[in-house]
């Protein structure tokens, strides 16, 4: 009989084929290789804030169950923390009407439901093994950062973060960095098993060719992939394009994909410095696919001081071959740049030396390209899914036998 895996996953994408999410797309993999598969979340979409639609595609292969949670509007808000919490307590009913599953895998955050998944698989004896996305409370930091109050406001978020990563009878994380932290507290691993978000090269190159953009010769197009917020500093990057525009760059194309609460701040500075630029707002992730892999060169403007180490685009730039003009201080994603000569590191929040590094790319063509394979050359080591997941399933394997 197979093996009953519960795959807990607050943040996970819509179930009609259209997102890259990691948790849809390994519990799909774990149901490939023969284990019975349930994958619980919210039924509210963190990323579209409303309900989400009940309608599951008819292949899915495995089960999936929504748990209620009340509705917020902002990412950073009391309502917020509520929701995670009502959340949890309806995730901690339900898991006393299931049946004990042979093993949880858990995703982290949020800290509520990774807590309360924690503690019913230590109750009932269950292997627990979590996937840390992203370091809460260090995240919320970026946002509210106030000496002392900061601290003590966060010090509840910080100790239920230790005991979920000090349950925890293997650690998965998307960085080392954040393995690392995890690894601070947890006494059972031996060592924290790091294994990117990546994304299926193989899908992404289907999609890409399918959905790629016609592109002016004349034009050098820019990419910006992700969520337009406080983590992310495209008011340096509009900078940049004005000083290379004042010299006589005309031809730079800046393209932003995504949304978020500061899209229409990032489109009124835009168009204060008169920049060339299109924010296409939230695309399908194929339709991103085909625009990103129409580009030239990509940025990664992440501010001072954030959290935030390996994340999306890192691998969906890796997987279109782009340059990468990096701000971002994380050293584990500087190392990767320099180690496989795949861009430039700027310096965080100077937009003259972003300005500077982006000419030279523009000027350069066999530097770009050269950049360009070995950007792709990234994804094919270290963040294609068909080769980094299987290590996911050797973990559940061994820990199950």
């Amino acid at each position: 009989m197979s093996k009953d895996i519960l795959l807990v996953a607050h943040f996970c994408s819509d179930f009609d084929g259209k997102g890259n999410n990691r948790f849809n797309y390994l519990a799909e993999i774990l149901a490939n290789h023969g284990f019975g598969v349930e994958l619980v979340t919210s039924d509210f979409s963190h990323n579209k804030k409303s309900k989400r639609e009940k309608e599951i595609s008819e292949h899915l292969n495995y089960k999936v169950t929504f748990i209620e949670e009340p509705i917020y509007e902002k990412n950073v808000s009391l309502k917020r923390f509520y929701s995670h919490y009502k959340l949890s307590t309806n995730l901690k009913v339900y898991l006393e009407t299931r049946k004990k599953p042979d093993l949880i895998y858990c995703s982290v955050p949020s800290l509520d439901v990774a807590s309360t998944a924690a503690k019913y698989a230590k109750r009932n004896n269950i292997k627990f093994i979590i996937d840390i996305q992203d370091l809460w409370p260090e995240a919320f930091r970026m946002v509210y950062n106030i000496p002392v109050i900061s601290t003590l406001l966060f010090r509840p978020m910080q100790r239920k973060a230790d005991h979920i990563y000090a349950s925890a009878d293997e650690i998965i994380a998307v960085s080392k960095t954040y393995a690392d932290r995890a690894s601070i507290v947890n006494k059972k691993c031996k060592e924290p098993h790091v294994i990117y978000l990546g994304t299926e090269l193989r899908y992404f190159d289907k999609i890409a060719e399918v959905n790629r953009v016609q592109k002016p010769d004349n034009e050098i197009w820019l990419a910006y992939a992700g969520t337009l917020g406080h983590s992310y500093d495209l008011k340096c990057v509009i900078d940049a394009l004005h000083v290379l525009s004042c010299k006589g760059h005309n031809n730079i194309k800046f393209i932003v994909m995504g949304d978020g609460p500061l899209r229409s701040s990032f489109e009124n500075y835009a168009k204060s410095k008169n920049i060339y630029v299109e924010f296409t707002g939230k695309l399908d992730y194929e339709r991103m696919v085909g625009l990103l892999k129409s580009c030239d060169i990509a940025v990664n403007p992440i501010i001072h001081d954030s959290a935030a180490s390996i994340i999306n685009k890192h691998a969906d730039y890796a997987a279109a071959g782009l340059p990468v003009l990096n701000t971002q201080e994380s050293k584990e994603y500087k190392d990767l740049v320099e180690d496989y000569y795949m861009g430039f590191n700027c310096i965080n929040g100077e937009f003259n030396d972003l300005a500077e590094k982006l000419s030279l790319l523009i000027k350069n063509y066999d530097i770009r390209n050269t950049m360009g394979m070995n950007s792709r050359k990234l994804a094919e080591e270290r963040f294609d899914r068909l080769v980094t997941y299987n290590k996911i399933i050797d973990i559940l394997n061994d820990l199950l036998d």
